[in-house]
């Protein structure tokens, strides 16, 4: 009971803060945009209300299918296979970003197996690579031990260099590369990281989107490889998190 009003408090605090900060942005957004709406009708008396709003919502579920306006033309791109192999990682990885989807059944259906299979497999693939972390981690402790005569010391010492290592490879240095091939900020990049190896996946950010933007073959392909080796890293690090809190 103690354990379960704690989770509900922690909860709860966290909707409060949340509110106190992101309410006031959502209802000014509402409003620029609910006046934008009004000065465009006012002003292009051949636009009809029910027009506009059928355009808009086109565009929305055109953008949701990874289709976006560029003058004249769209951009397609989302579906070839760079794009069909990230969402297939994001889909197993239970990371699920929500900004591409199937839109045909037979996409669907196909998702639902696939995931149904490929989500075992997966948590199979990051338990490895978790286990040949640590087994490194106690390997290279235990020569240090041998070397030193070290005992609690070599433990220690690299759990601390295993954490700095992947607070840098997969936190501290990606959000660089964002920054060059996003254009995000430091912190825009810091935060899709995160939210990405934690499989909270809001998909307000996603790499490889940004129809304005060039990216180079092997970008996908490497943030694939990121997401498996930082997804299993960061496991490790909320495993020993939830040990200090049990």
């Amino acid at each position: 009971l103690v354990l379960l009003a704690a989770y509900v408090g922690y909860v709860g605090l966290g909707a409060v803060v949340l509110q106190a900060l992101e309410r006031p942005a959502e209802v000014q957004a509402a409003q620029r945009l609910l006046q934008e709406r009004w000065e465009r009708l006012a002003n292009h008396t051949c636009l009809q209300g029910p027009a506009l709003q059928r355009l808009v919502q086109g565009i929305i579920q055109a953008y949701k299918s990874g289709i976006t306006l560029q003058g004249n033309s769209t951009s397609l791109g989302k579906w070839d296979y760079s794009g069909s192999f990230f969402f297939s990682i994001s889909a197993i990885t239970t990371i699920g970003y929500g900004n591409l989807s199937p839109s045909t059944a037979v996409g669907r259906i196909f998702c639902i197996v696939f995931a149904l299979f490929g989500i075992p497999l997966n948590l199979i693939v990051l338990n490895e690579i978790g286990q040949l972390m640590l087994l490194g981690v106690q390997h290279c402790a235990h020569r240090l031990e041998e070397a030193f005569h070290w005992q609690n010391k070599a433990s220690l010492l690299m759990k601390t260099f295993a954490l700095v290592t992947g607070l840098l490879l997969f936190l501290l240095l990606p959000p660089l590369l964002f920054s060059e091939k996003e254009g995000w900020s430091y912190e825009e990049g810091f935060y899709y990281s995160f939210i990405t190896l934690s499989t909270i996946g809001f998909g307000d950010y996603v790499i490889g989107m940004n129809p304005d933007r060039t990216y180079p073959r092997w970008y996908k392909n490497v943030i694939s490889l990121w997401i498996l080796f930082g997804m299993a890293w960061l496991a490790l690090v909320i495993k020993f998190c939830i040990n200090l809190l049990e």
